[in-house]
């Protein structure tokens, strides 16, 4: 088998589900319950918190778990709106965020908030300018992810922090779950106020993620209940979901230089050997990318035909993100960066684990043009 598909789920890290299972079956006791097993869980969560925290060099009271990058995009989102709409309710975007974050938009856009949406270039990134020109004095909210999930363009966090440093009152949120690991940043240089991890993405388990929240930020709380995580989060912590997403952050950023030296290596094979396919058009730029996203359609070929085609194969990549596939429409990223739908309608993702490698490549490159050959015979 050949997993070429990391950007919709990793494989979690033996130690990752070894810690998991240790924790569940020996320290299961509830962090909020007054005795000594309670006192073990809220221990092992608050050093998970402290790692987390070291990793993304911020304060550990910065670091608040939540079940993944959906459940924290829609806390920093909706949580920062409700909270400072007396201040304003206009929010700015981009047209190729995350389903997470549209959706999000779109809610807060049904109880009376207005959403600035901006374009992107034929690369799908962002213009500073145009984030400037959109910021207007009831703007509270400023949310824009780092790496795009179906192309890998890179957006200009550092430009747009820098930016921000002027509106002090702007909250800015980073949805980092495609580049944690991949693609360095600092929250605290880059002016980000909320951003949003998950662990699955890392080689951590579904479920499990994180949202950092800058110290001073406020925002309303989605849940009610305990109050846990500092009463922005209510309900029982998982803990051996902290502990085994640390261990993951941790083994992924101990492996960040070698792993993203290897993906990049990888990339540019795929790119040189696609590029003389018949019919191939790049989406991902050759500048200012993430080392492990790769997207390009094959013009012609229906997208779900090729994908099973290669997975006879033992080939697993995908098309747009795993939480689009299904819905078997065009990719809006792509139709926002000025592909003609017909092309969009073709286009894949590979996507590159520290783990993947170019042996794994040239037969993944093999196995397309055969599939492609055949496909296209029968077609004619």
């Amino acid at each position: 088998m050949i997993y070429f598909d990391n950007s919709a789920t990793t494989k979690p890290y033996n130690e990752v589900l070894d810690s998991f299972v240790t924790v569940s079956s020996k320290y299961f006791g509830n962090p909020s319950s007054l005795h000594s097993m309670g006192g073990q869980a809220e221990k092992l969560l608050s050093q998970a918190r402290e790692q987390v925290a070291k990793l993304l060099s911020v304060r550990p009271s910065e670091i608040y778990f939540t079940s993944g990058g959906t459940e924290s995009n829609n806390i920093a989102i909706k949580g920062a709106a409700l909270l400072n709409r007396s201040r304003g309710r206009h929010l700015i975007t981009s047209s190729v965020e995350h389903a997470s974050v549209m959706a999000a938009m779109e809610q807060l856009e049904q109880v009376g908030f207005e959403i600035t949406y901006l374009p992107v270039d034929e690369y799908g990134r962002v213009s500073v300018d145009d984030v400037k020109n959109a910021i207007r004095p009831d703007t509270t909210v400023i949310s824009i992810m780092q790496v795009n999930n179906e192309v890998g363009t890179i957006q200009p966090i550092k430009e747009i922090g820098d930016l921000l440093k002027k509106y002090p009152s702007i909250l800015f949120h980073v949805d980092t779950v495609q580049g944690i690991g991949k693609v360095p940043m600092n929250l605290y240089e880059n002016r980000v106020d909320l951003c949003s991890l998950s662990a699955h993405k890392f080689h951590g388990l579904k479920g499990t993620g994180a949202l950092f929240i800058r110290e001073g930020a406020r925002l309303a709380p989605l849940f009610s209940g305990g109050n846990q995580e500092r009463q922005m989060r209510s309900g029982t912590e998982n803990v051996a979901g902290a502990v085994s997403m640390a261990k993951a952050l941790r083994m992924t950023m101990d492996n960040s230089k070698a792993g993203i030296n290897n993906m990049r290596e990888i990339q540019t094979l795929l790119r040189g050997e696609l590029s003389s396919f018949e019919g191939v058009q790049i989406h991902t730029p050759i500048n200012g990318s993430a080392p492990h996203i790769f997207n390009f359609s094959l013009n012609g070929l229906k997208a779900e035909v090729f994908i099973h085609a290669l997975e006879q194969d033992g080939i697993f990549v995908s098309t747009t993100s795993a939480c689009s596939s299904k819905k078997k429409t065009s990719s809006k990223t792509l139709l926002a960066m000025g592909v003609p739908e017909t092309i969009a309608d073709s286009a894949f993702r590979i996507s590159l684990s520290f783990a993947n490698t170019k042996e794994e490549a040239l037969m993944v490159i093999a196995a397309m043009k055969k599939a492609a050959n055949q496909l296209r015979k029968v077609m004619n």
